[in-house]
């Protein structure tokens, strides 16, 4: 298992990305990981990707940040009128 990075959800909570290996399949596993009075742990909340579909999974978060960009760009356009 190597991490690949973690990112803070809020106070108590942490996104963490890792490359696992599962039963003989490599994926990117995205979860989170609590840290608080009651419980410190891995939560159930979280999604494997198998390798081998990670570039269909990256093309899809790239068409989101295409996405956010032409709203951004709308929005400045209707500001300017």
């Amino acid at each position: 298992m190597a991490e690949i990075g973690r990112l803070r959800k809020n106070d108590t909570t942490e996104i963490v990305v890792q490359k696992t290996e599962f039963r003989g399949s490599v994926g990117i596993d995205i979860r989170e990981y609590v840290t608080s009075e009651r419980y410190t742990g891995w939560s159930k909340n979280g999604i494997r990707i198998p390798v081998e579909k990670w570039q269909d999974f990256k093309e899809i978060l790239d068409q989101i940040g295409i996405a956010e960009k032409a709203e951004t760009a709308g929005k400045i356009d209707t500001k300017q009128r």
